[in-house]
């Protein structure tokens, strides 16, 4: 059976307007799962909140149980003092001023950027070019700190950084079809506690209105909320 085949008879198995609990979910990832590769999943949360405003962002990152089952070439910018720290906890690059004038020339053969307050000034040079790709370091998330060797351990390990888009949706990876639905299940919980801890103060109504989960080339799996919320207790 061609692979093509494979993937319209899942799409049309998976009913678009029915919402799944957690495990029937787990399950339909796995059987849609038919290309070579072993395909990312991926879960898109709507929240209840205005991201038009400054004061509902919801931004900030989590360190999944099982990791994401790819492991991130980090590049720490500190000053001298810090690199053996660096070093130590596994990064894959370390500088400071020549490694901002490397990304500057094309150079962006890395994963996860973790730098120190006081080279903040100067990591700002190449704002424009980090930035859209996701890859400035932010206070929220962890990678704007003196303490270098938590930061870099933690990208390491699988750290997922997440933010609102324009729409009020957040997107993450959780894992890999391989894991298994226990481990995805595990790293699912752990980003929703996480998302559901930092609900805006001025954030009204339903917080987590709805949540998609999908592989790289399946459908989306729309979640029964009442599930997800025993599964976060």
């Amino acid at each position: 059976m061609k692979i093509a085949k494979k993937q319209k008879e899942i799409r049309n198995k998976i009913q678009s307007e029915k919402k799944y609990t957690v495990s029937e979910a787990m399950d339909l990832l796995k059987e849609g799962a038919t290309t070579s590769f072993d395909e990312t999943v991926d879960v898109c949360i709507r929240l209840g909140v205005d991201a038009k405003k400054s004061d509902q962002q919801v931004r900030s990152a989590v360190v999944l149980p099982h990791g994401i089952g790819k492991t991130k070439r980090v590049l720490a910018i500190v000053k001298p003092e810090k690199e053996a720290e660096a070093k130590e906890a596994g990064a894959d690059f370390i500088g400071t001023a020549e490694i901002i004038e490397k990304i500057q020339g094309g150079w962006l053969d890395f994963d996860a950027v973790v730098a120190t307050p006081d080279m903040m000034g100067t990591v700002s040079k190449v704002g424009k070019i980090l930035g859209p790709r996701g890859l400035m370091p932010n206070p929220k998330t962890g990678t704007v700190s003196f303490d270098v060797k938590k930061a870099v351990s933690e990208c390491k390990a699988g750290k997922v950084e997440f933010r609102t888009e324009k729409a009020g949706n957040l997107h993450a990876p959780v894992g890999k079809v391989s894991f298994g639905p226990e481990k995805l299940t595990d790293n699912l919980q752990a980003l929703l506690v996480i998302v559901r801890k930092l609900k805006p103060q001025s954030a009204k109504g339903v917080y987590l209105k709805a949540i998609t989960l999908s592989s790289t080339m399946g459908p989306g799996i729309r979640l029964d909320m009442g599930d997800v919320g025993k599964l976060l207790g």
